[in-house]
């Protein structure tokens, strides 16, 4: 069997603190975060403009470019994901849930990364 998986990353700068976290991620601070949207199929398009592909990254660009703009870019993430405590693995799974409630078709896994070294993966099982 034949399976694609496809990615498309975004940017956005962006605050958060982790209330109960035991060293300086507990005061606020920012971040340069990376999130990649993980898109996976067993087949591609098979005609029109999109023939070949597994998902357009233009079209995977349109879902997140809303949630980027009114929740993500520039805010802080304790209020605006209305996350008690937005560790990068709940800014994953809060963004899955958002993309998969908008209809998001073969979405797969979300991947944030709040460091150069430093990412956490959501995917359903």
């Amino acid at each position: 069997m034949n399976e694609w998986i496809i990615y498309k990353e975004i940017t956005f700068e962006a605050a958060h603190k982790l209330p109960h976290h035991d060293g300086k991620c507990a005061r606020l601070h920012g971040h340069s975060w990376k999130a990649r949207i993980y898109v996976r199929s067993n087949h591609l398009i098979n005609e029109g403009t999109k023939q070949g592909m597994v998902m357009d990254y233009g079209d995977i660009r349109a879902y997140v470019q809303p949630i980027l703009d009114q929740y993500l870019d520039h805010y802080y993430l304790n209020e605006s994901l209305g996350l008690e405590n937005p560790t990068s693995e709940a800014i994953a799974l809060w963004l899955y849930n958002k993309l998969e409630s908008m209809g998001m078709p073969n979405l797969y896994a979300v991947e944030i990364q709040e460091t150069c070294t430093a990412a956490a993966r959501y995917m359903r099982i």
